[in-house]
């Protein structure tokens, strides 16, 4: 039995990975918590175990308590978490982006930034930094943990059962769709981002018309403390 099919709901390896891989995803982008759910979708796509809803109920629970954390860690521990994450010049970019797209998007950002490369930490990081609601961080990120629990396990299930007798080409069958859809949404924010830099250079406008104004209010007010 390889490694891969071992991954099983009676695995405790399989719970390990499910709940640890995501939640370091979020302070250490190069965990490949994706892979490795899609992986674990693979790996069970042959089983009706009702374990299963358990072993994604853990990855969305990972998820969340990674992305909680570097909230919070953008919160207590500030100054270092911007010399670590967004002393250089591409870290700086980082955040200037998540701190505009927070302004205009609010909730939704949070959400979706889960499935942008690198989106998901400068966010999160920022929304300690800059004094976001806790509260209003804690439903985003929920959603967004199992929205992401479920895409990622059931990407990975589709590959297996596309291949069931044979588990690594269903896993890169897997693999490769997860990195075409993370194309096509990196290159729909880049075309976004393009759009509304020829808009603003058009025109100045005094505020954003479809801007979410609790989220707008609850930034200023964060500006406000991170600066006393």
């Amino acid at each position: 039995m390889s490694v891969l099919t071992s991954l099983q709901p009676d695995s405790g390896l399989s719970y390990a990975i499910a709940i640890v891989l995501p939640a370091l995803d979020a302070i250490l982008p190069v965990v490949p918590s994706e892979t490795a759910v899609i992986t674990l979708g693979v790996a069970t796509a042959g089983s009706t175990d009702p374990r299963i809803f358990l072993l994604v109920t853990c990855v969305a629970l990972g998820a969340f308590l990674g992305d909680n954390l570097c909230y919070l860690i953008g919160r207590r521990f500030g100054p270092w978490a911007e010399r670590r994450f967004f002393s250089s010049p591409r870290g700086a970019r980082q955040r200037a982006w998540a701190e505009q797209a927070l302004e205009k998007w609010g909730m939704p950002l949070i959400i979706v930034c889960r499935f942008i490369p690198g989106g998901r930490t400068a966010v999160t990081l920022c929304c300690g930094l800059i004094g976001y609601s806790h509260r209003r961080f804690m439903s985003a990120t929920a959603v967004a943990a199992v929205v992401w629990a479920l895409y990622s396990f059931f990407l990975g299930r589709l590959g297996g059962k596309a291949f069931e007798n044979n588990v690594w080409a269903g896993l890169l069958l897997s693999l490769g769709l997860s990195l075409v859809i993370a194309a096509a949404i990196e290159a729909g924010r880049r075309i976004g981002k393009a759009r509304s830099r020829r808009r603003d250079a058009g025109q100045v406008e005094p505020d954003h018309p479809g801007q979410h104004q609790p989220d707008r209010h609850q930034l200023e007010r964060g500006h406000c403390v991170a600066e006393e």
